[in-house]
């Protein structure tokens, strides 16, 4: 390891996170006008976005910075594959891990797993609909487009707050930080499919101002204390979403986890570590 790799996680295990994401989200937040306008400008120089693929490519037309960073796409930019056996991509991101839950424990990277039940919030029964299930863990980079949409038809059943740190959650820092999918702040969202429950799970990390969710707005932060909430099936009340829809978004971005029951899905061949991923296209097969 590099020294300055050494430094990026001294920095993540001492720096006071929760205080640097809350001053950083507000002014993410700010109106600011022609600063704000400024600060896009060079994000997007930095980071080599696409802008034509935005339904406005203007800069100017953001008036905050997490505007932008939650803008929306041209709806021909994602093409969706159609097919009722195939489960689309939620996010463009990047494949971090995928594969089997084995004796309980998801891979975070080379040398560290981690306990699903952890992640699912301590629920043991709810660990038991994924036992032996599989799992896939998607990357955002500040370069990717930050809403994330429905994988599969679904209809949400139960949603959990999971209070924890604020650790980024890029590659350099999963692969030094033991636990850290299960130590971050998170969202966990349960949806009933055709094919048995399917969750997923949103990850907060190092200066993500908030996630937010479409039937419920901003979720996070909410304190040490963890929420539960249980949806009904049907009903004026029930959240039913369809395949491409969108669920939820990050404000400056984080990672999304998937997790299938036994023997419900098998993983497309184009899933490879490291690989980049393209909301839409082919991401698994209904058995």
């Amino acid at each position: 390891m590099t020294l300055s790799d050494k430094i990026k996680i001294w920095f993540q295990l001492w720096a006071p996170k929760h205080a640097i994401t809350r001053v950083v989200g507000k002014l993410a937040s700010a109106k600011l006008g022609g600063f704000t306008t400024a600060i896009i400008k060079l994000f997007i120089k930095q980071y080599k976005i696409n802008m034509s693929e935005a339904l406005h490519s203007d800069p100017a037309y953001f008036k905050t910075f997490n505007d932008f960073f939650v803008r929306e796409l041209k709806a021909d930019a994602r093409p969706l594959v159609e097919d009722d056996k195939v489960i689309t991509h939620p996010a463009d991101a990047c494949v971090s891990q995928f594969g089997p839950i084995e004796d309980g424990q998801l891979i975070q990277a080379k040398a560290h797993n981690y306990s699903a039940q952890e992640l699912l919030g301590g629920d043991a029964s709810l660990y038991e609909e994924f036992k032996d299930g599989r799992f896939a863990t998607l990357y955002l980079s500040p370069s990717d487009y930050h809403r994330v949409h429905m994988p599969c038809d679904g209809v949400l059943r139960k949603m959990i707050y999971v209070p924890g740190d604020l650790y980024s959650v890029n590659p350099l820092t999963a692969e030094n930080i033991p636990n850290l999918f299960a130590r971050n702040e998170r969202v966990v969202c349960i949806f009933d499919t055709e094919f048995g429950p399917m969750a997923q799970i949103l990850v907060g990390a190092t200066i993500v101002g908030s996630i937010e969710l479409i039937w419920t707005g901003t979720v996070t932060p909410r304190g040490n204390t963890v929420y539960n909430w249980n949806y009904p099936a049907k009903g004026s009340t029930a959240v039913v979403l369809k395949k491409g829809e969108e669920m939820g978004r990050f404000k400056l971005g984080s990672t999304v986890i998937n997790l299938f029951a036994k023997d419900a899905i098998e993983f497309d061949d184009s899933m490879t570590n490291g690989e980049p991923t393209k909301l839409g296209t082919a991401y698994a097969t209904i058995n």
